[in-house]
């Protein structure tokens, strides 16, 4: 114990982290290896002192809508517009959170590197940066941007992992805010689909406030209700790999921790509200209450944007639509008149073919009936042959009677020694059966005598001294 805490005061005094909780999750994600602890942390504070100047103080600049002002300038010179504007909302603290290219990988823009989160505002909005949210490994120098640290496939896993844990522990889907079971991107792609915010809570499973807040607070039907209703819900455990590094990202400083973002640019989210310590469900309410009705304006601009979007590329395709019917119109005339001519042609010459074809079928049909009688007549002959002379009457010979499904029953005698193939062999001999799969079966007992049993002798099938079989055609 003594080490433990050695570790933690040591870790607190050289990165100045003053959360316990915080700082005793960091090193047990780590193995409490406090030099590896230390290097990721480290790593991602210098990569954090590498982004733009932070913008001064409050009292510094002008007003918000000047600072909003340059800030859509910059957007402007550097990256296509949003999905979602963003005009001045009083009251909100908004962070555009940058996501650098390298976090985007296909059009879904999953997390598929080590991920880094820069926060930038324009004027007196908060500017810096968050750094990488990856981890280190090994405790040696930082990885680069394209080094994969979480793949698609595993943040999907810890996503449904935690929303299975969650709900065994706290209850069920009727009960709690319906977590989504993907990956943080996803799940951002999703609420940017849908036109709603995006409501992020980080599980810190030890902290001793967290079973209260989550079966008191995030329980409670009322505010469940709303989540579920007016958000798009994305849970993580800090344990887990992705937790952690949007920990990181997010500044989380004390638990439980709770944060609503929205989808920005393709390559930045805003941070429009953190809530940090336990709340009681009115509190959260009310929160989110205003977070949502501050940002409804961005969101129903949004959504009449792409609905605006959506009737002018239908408008175009009816457009489209209407010309090429009228072509096509135009087309069909001259069109009907040259597959006329070609459909009497065509006729002429099917019937043609046709009646060749059906003269060469009869001629194959014949000829191969023809040679299925003759394979027939010889393999019985041969069959025939190959039983040999009928043994006379004595002690080793047995006599067999088969009935065929026409009535009509056909003896003879064979030695006990001789297989049950040899039945089969003298059953294909005579002219009595066309089927070409049977079995030869007993009637009390009821044994059927099949492939696994040719090459039992008579003797040992139970068959000898006198047997009587009957020919049941297999189906």
């Amino acid at each position: 114990m003594a080490d433990v805490a050695d570790k933690l005061a040591y870790f607190q005094a050289i990165t100045g982290l003053q959360d316990p909780d915080l700082c005793t999750e960091i090193l047990a994600a780590h193995g409490w290896d406090l030099e590896l602890a230390i290097s990721s942390f480290t790593s991602s504070s210098n990569i954090a002192n590498q982004s733009p100047p932070a913008s001064p103080s409050l009292s510094a600049v002008p007003s918000l809508h000047r600072q909003n002002d340059t800030a859509s300038s910059q957007l402007s010179d550097s990256e296509p517009p949003p999905p979602f504007p963003l005009p001045p909302l009083p009251g909100l603290a908004w962070k555009l959170i940058k996501l650098p290219v390298s976090v985007i990988s296909g059009s879904l823009g999953l997390i598929s590197g080590a991920i880094g989160f820069g926060l930038w505002a324009a004027g007196g909005v908060l500017s810096y940066s968050l750094g990488f949210i990856g981890i280190g490994g090994g405790g040696e120098s930082s990885p680069s941007p394209s080094t994969p640290l979480v793949s698609v496939s595993v943040a999907a896993v810890e996503a449904m992992d935690f929303v299975a844990e969650f709900e065994r522990e706290y209850g069920g889907p009727n009960s709690r805010p319906n977590f989504v079971g993907e990956g943080f991107m996803d799940a951002l792609q999703r609420s940017r689909n849908e036109f709603k915010l995006l409501f992020v809570y980080l599980h810190s499973p030890d902290h001793p406030d967290t079973p209260s807040f989550c079966q008191r607070t995030l329980c409670s039907e009322a505010l469940s209700a709303f989540v579920n209703e007016n958000f798009v819900a994305w849970g993580g455990c800090i344990r887990s790999s992705e937790g952690f590094k949007m920990s990181n990202s997010l500044k989380a400083s004390r638990f439980p921790f709770c944060a609503v973002v929205m989808a920005a640019t393709n390559q930045r989210i805003a941070l429009l509200q953190q809530i940090e310590g336990p709340k009681s469900p009115e509190e959260m309410l009310a929160i989110l209450q205003r977070v949502l009705e501050e940002s409804s304006p961005v969101l129903v601009a949004a959504r009449l944007e792409a609905e605006e979007r959506r009737n002018n590329m239908r408008l175009r395709e009816e457009q489209d639509a209407a010309y090429r019917a009228a072509l096509e119109a135009d087309q069909a005339r001259e069109r009907q008149r040259r597959e006329e001519e070609e459909r009497l042609a065509r006729e002429a010459a099917e019937a043609e073919r046709k009646h060749k074809e059906e003269e060469e079928a009869q001629e194959r049909a014949e000829q191969e009936a023809a040679e299925r009688q003759a394979a027939l007549a010889k393999l019985r002959q041969e069959k025939a042959q190959s039983l040999g002379e009928e043994p006379e009457k004595g002690p080793d010979v047995t006599q067999v009677l088969v009935r065929f499904p026409n009535g009509e029953r056909k003896g003879r005698r064979f030695k006990s020694t001789a297989t049950i193939q040899t039945l089969y062999d003298y059953v294909d001999s005579l002219d009595c059966l066309e089927a070409e799969s049977y079995s030869l079966v007993s009637n009390f007992p009821r044994v059927v005598y099949g492939q696994d049993k040719l090459t039992l002798s008579l003797e040992e099938a139970g068959l000898h001294p006198q047997a009587s079989l009957f020919v049941e055609i297999n189906s």
